[in-house]
């Protein structure tokens, strides 16, 4: 067989025939211990991580950095009753709002009034 020189010399040599290659394959054991990994790592793992003992020791104490207190959670009213006390709840702070806001208002106006406008 003729071979022609290649454009890439990095790739020049001819490829090996078939006869010529070593073809030792790992055989049934090296199968068997690749299947019982692929199988056995993740119900381990999920052994390990999943046991109340490691989760209450390793995650417990770290729980209160990444959740917010129960306390300080928004809690929706479930019932009419809480619902309606809500919104009066609301409507009584937007009316205090409005109520400073009109008084901020008309105490600027007041001072505004006083003193002449110039326009430079």
């Amino acid at each position: 067989m003729r071979h022609f020189p290649s454009p890439f010399p990095a790739y020049s040599s001819p490829p090996p025939s078939p006869s010529s290659t070593n073809n030792n394959m790992g055989g049934p054991n090296l199968e068997l211990f690749k299947f019982a990994v692929y199988v056995f790592f993740p119900v381990a793992i999920m052994f390990h991580y999943g046991n109340p003992d490691w989760y209450e020791k390793n995650v417990a104490p770290l729980k209160d950095q990444f959740w917010p207190r129960e306390d300080t959670l928004n809690r929706p009213p479930h019932d009419n009753i809480t619902l309606q006390a809500e919104l009066a709840r609301f409507k009584a702070e937007r009316e205090a709002r409005r109520e400073r806001r009109q008084a901020a208002e008309a105490e600027a106006a007041s001072a505004s009034q006083g003193e002449p406008h110039r326009l430079v």
